[in-house]
């Protein structure tokens, strides 16, 4: 009778250790049976979003200053707004065309509502300019500093895979990435369910072990709300994140404070 309650109560005690320390109670559990872990806890996979997060799309105002002048950072301003109102409605409308698509028809859009006519040479120049965006300044560096810790670091955008990989390549961070996750294999857009899933999928990692990058409150609201970690990019500091039910678990006001917040978790 005392053996079986010893017996009890460790397995009881095992239990509650198991629910409260899981990585602590394994390690135990298999030292008992002369097999150790490593004290080392396993790195989440670190997911960027792109433009926004890495790629400085309002670059683009120094590029709209010969046609539209004076109102070249509104222009660069509407466009980027719109361009992402386009995918949005193309996820919900089941209308899937290329981020490059939208982007091009978004500049369509600025175009006629500044009264600028833009020849399709001009036109084809700025959506060339588009593919050759830069790094924010502090992209390479922060990169840099987490790859050394061990982190795993991805790229998950709306972008097609080849324009995704010709902007980090361009930015001279591309040997940073393991994987390139781009929605245009699954024909949607962020914040669709379908995309935090399909990301989940392609890096063979636990939901809770990927986190997602962002700097657009869309994109972490939406990674959170599947379940992934997040971490939003506050780069304005004016702008305020949307009052929904799903918090970052992290703010950071630039990628340079990242890889010393990420190594508390």
């Amino acid at each position: 009778m005392r053996q079986f309650r010893n017996t009890l109560a460790t397995a009881e005690y095992e239990e509650n250790l198991f629910s409260r320390f899981p990585h602590e109670a394994i390690a135990l559990m298999l030292a008992a049976r002369g097999i150790f872990m490593s004290n080392e806890r396993p790195k989440p996979v670190l997911a960027f979003d792109v433009y926004g997060t890495l790629i400085d799309p309002f670059h683009m105002e120094e590029h709209l200053r010969s046609a539209f002048g004076e109102k070249a950072k509104e222009a660069s301003e509407l466009w980027r707004s719109k361009q992402i109102e386009y995918s949005f409605r193309r996820a919900l409308m089941k209308k899937y065309q290329t981020f490059d698509a939208c982007t091009a028809q978004a500049l369509c859009y600025v175009s006629a509502q500044f009264g600028i006519s833009l020849s399709e040479e001009a036109q084809e120049n700025l959506l060339s300019k588009y593919l050759q965006l830069p790094a924010y300044p502090d992209v390479a560096a922060a990169l840099d500093a987490l790859v050394s810790q061990g982190f795993t670091i991805a790229a998950c955008s709306n972008g097609t895979e080849a324009a995704v990989r010709g902007l980090l390549d361009h930015a001279g961070v591309l040997p940073d990435f393991s994987k390139i996750v781009s929605v245009d294999v699954i024909r949607t857009f962020k914040p669709d369910p379908a995309v935090y899933e399909h990301l989940v999928a392609e890096l063979h990692a636990r939901r809770d072990m990927v986190w997602l990058i962002s700097s657009n409150p869309f994109d972490v609201i939406g990674a959170k709300a599947c379940g992934l970690r997040t971490a939003w990019v506050q780069r304005d500091l004016k702008r305020v994140f949307d009052p929904w039910e799903f918090d970052p678990d992290l703010i950071v006001h630039g990628l340079a404070e990242l890889p010393g917040k990420l190594s508390s978790f």
